[in-house]
């Protein structure tokens, strides 16, 4: 590399975005481990984002509690299908790949509504649950 000369002034660094605490996640955003985007913490709808609203990928990080982030097995959970509360909100169901742990997450109000539309369906995709389903509501 050529040498500079003393003359010249190095330029200031850029500005980074620097992890906060833990070194977990940026302070305003984390970044998905499904899609690699960019997801706000703040979500319309629930008081802890826990999932991506474009993938609806989300990782093992709560325990017993939404938001206590005391789970030790941060592992990837996969979004595996969806359920309605008798009030009638929607949870998507994810499952951990590391654990096998289930668990159910409130849909945020920016959730992609392609992605829980498929959700909805998977049981469909499958001819002999479909054909299944069918029969028992003849």
């Amino acid at each position: 590399m050529p040498r500079r000369k003393p003359s010249q002034q190095r330029r200031p660094q850029r500005h980074k975005d620097v992890l906060h605490g833990s070194g977990r996640h940026r302070g305003h955003d984390f970044r998905c481990v499904g899609c690699r985007l960019d997801v706000p913490l703040d979500a319309p709808g629930t008081a802890h984002r826990n999932h991506c609203p474009t993938c609806l990928t989300s990782l093992h990080v709560d325990h017993r509690v939404p938001g206590d982030r005391a789970s030790d097995c941060h592992g990837r959970m996969e979004a595996l299908s969806l359920a309605v509360r008798p009030d009638g909100e929607w949870m998507i169901i994810h499952q951990c790949l590391s654990c096998d742990e289930l668990s159910a997450n409130r849909i945020a109000g920016d959730d992609n509504a392609l992605a829980l539309i498929r959700l909805a369906l998977r049981p469909l995709q499958d001819g002999r649950v479909a054909h299944g389903a069918l029969l028992t509501a003849l």
